[in-house]
This record gives structure tokens, C-alpha cells and sequence, in this order.
């Protein structure tokens, strides 16, 4: 879970977030967030650069600990600015088949 968010999301470099890719998602892989549903590694990179376009100057922080029972887990999330300001909220949960994830949902929290 923390790989997901912090080796993925949170990464620039593009070799070392398609290596993360490869070595935490299954081949097939099936995203689902608010704005649809990415299948596979690469539709789940091109998802994750896009993200990372519209987040220029923000990253992604775990709040709390990892969260799993029996092939489930679950990593709550903020977006932070360099001052470290919470801009989003939200959470991560992952089907996980053979040490992989083959199944991510993102939950954005609703402002209060």
C-alpha cells in the first residue's frame, strides 16, 4: 500500500515508477477512482502521470499505518503543499492477489 502511494503516485522519475508499477500490480490490474477506471500497467501510468500534472507542486503523504486482513488493504492519504498544508484528503483500498495488487479503489474525502 505504501509502494502504491509513495513509489508510484509520488514519483517523478519515470524508469523508477514504471519498476514500481511492475513490482506491485498485477499485469491486469483494475484501477477505479472519480474519474473512471484504468486496466493494466500502462493505462495505469498514463493515469498516474496525468495526476501528477494536475498535482504540479503537491505530494502525496500516508496518514496513519497500512490497514489489511486476509488480501485486502487499505492506506489513508493527504495531498500536501511544500509547507506541508493539506489540500485533499482520501484513502486508497487494494485487492491483493500473490503479494500484488490487482484491484485499487482511490475515495476522495468531501470537504467539511
Amino acid at each position: 500500500m505504501e509502494t502504491n502511494l509513495l513509489a508510484v503516485f509520488n514519483e517523478r522519475d519515470a524508469r523508477r515508477r514504471t519498476a514500481a508499477i511492475t513490482a506491485t500490480y498485477t499485469e491486469d490490474v483494475r484501477w477505479t477512482d472519480d474519474d473512471g477506471v484504468a486496466v493494466g500497467h500502462d493505462e495505469l501510468n498514463a493515469k498516474a502521470v496525468e495526476l501528477q500534472a494536475r498535482l504540479q507542486g503537491l505530494h502525496f503523504v500516508k496518514v496513519g499505518g497500512v490497514r489489511q486482513t486476509r488480501g485486502l488493504g487499505f492506506l489513508a492519504w493527504e495531498v500536501r503543499t511544500q509547507d506541508a498544508g493539506a489540500v485533499a484528503t482520501g484513502f486508497d483500498v487494494a485487492e491483493v492477489s500473490d503479494g500484488r495488487i490487482s484491484r485499487l479503489w482511490t475515495v476522495l474525502n468531501s470537504p467539511e
